[in-house]
C-alpha cells in the first residue's frame, strides 16, 4: 500500500518510540522512508525539526502535507487512515476504550519503567535507575496477568495496544530488567514476532 504523496518518518532507530511507529508502518504494509535525526549531535533542536514538532522528540511523521507527531499518535493516525477494518484501532467504543488504556501506559508505565531503564543504563543519561527497574518489574507483573488471560492485551488479536507495549518490553533486558520469570509475556513478545510484515527492534550496540 502507499501514500499519494509519500510518507517519511523521521525517527532514531534505537528509540523504541520510533521502533513502534515504524512497525505500525511495516505491519500495514506502507512503502515510506526513515529519515534518521541525529540526536547526538542535536538535530531535533534545529528549527526544522522544531517546525514539525516544537517539543523536538523523535519521532515525527510526513504523509504528504500532513504531520504528526508523537509516536502514540503517529499509531492513531496510521491505524485511522489505512486500516478501514479498523483491525489496529477498533470501533467499538468498550474495544477503543480499552486500547486506548494500554496507550496511556505506553506513556506512563512503560516509559517511567523499561524504557528509562534502558535509557540510564545505555545512553548514560541521569536519573533512578533502581526506581526504573521497579516500576518495570511492576508492569510486568501487570503484563503476565493480563497475558494469561488471552494471547494480546486486548483480546485474541493483535491491536495498537500491543505495539505501543512492546519495543521497550522486548528491549528491557538492556535496561538490566529481566524477561526470565515472565512466560506469558515472552510468549506474547513471540506472537508479535511471528506477524507478517514485523520489524524488530534493533538491539543497541
Amino acid at each position: 500500500m502507499t501514500s499519494d504523496q509519500g510518507i517519511t518518518l523521521h525517527g532514531f532507530k534505537p528509540s523504541g518510540h520510533s521502533h513502534r511507529a515504524e512497525l505500525m508502518l511495516r505491519l500495514l504494509d506502507l512503502s515510506y522512508e526513515f529519515n534518521t535525526v541525529d540526536l547526538r549531535g542535536g538535530a531535533q533542536r534545529t528549527p526544522t525539526f522544531l517546525a514539525m514538532n516544537p517539543f523536538g522528540t523523535v519521532p515525527v511523521l510526513e504523509d504528504g502535507d500532513i504531520v504528526v507527531a508523537d509516536s502514540v499518535a503517529i499509531l492513531v493516525y496510521l491505524a485511522t487512515r489505512y486500516d478501514p477494518a479498523r483491525r489496529w484501532l477498533p470501533t467499538d467504543p468498550v474495544q477503543a476504550a480499552k486500547v486506548q488504556r494500554w496507550l496511556s501506559v505506553a506513556q506512563g508505565p512503560v516509559f517511567n519503567g523499561p524504557a528509562t531503564a534502558r535509557i540510564i543504563k545505555l545512553f548514560g543519561r541521569p536519573g533512578d535507575h533502581q526506581r526504573a527497574v521497579a516500576v518495570a518489574q511492576e508492569l510486568l507483573k501487570i503484563l503476565e496477568s493480563e497475558l494469561l488471560r488471552h494471547p494480546f492485551l486486548v483480546g485474541e488479536q493483535a491491536t495498537l495496544a500491543d505495539i505501543a507495549i512492546y519495543s521497550y518490553v522486548a528491549r528491557a533486558p538492556e535496561g538490566d530488567v529481566a524477561l526470565d520469570d515472565f512466560t506469558a509475556v515472552r510468549a506474547w513478545l513471540a506472537r508479535l514476532e511471528a506477524l507478517p510484515g514485523f520489524l524488530a527492534m534493533p538491539v543497541a550496540g
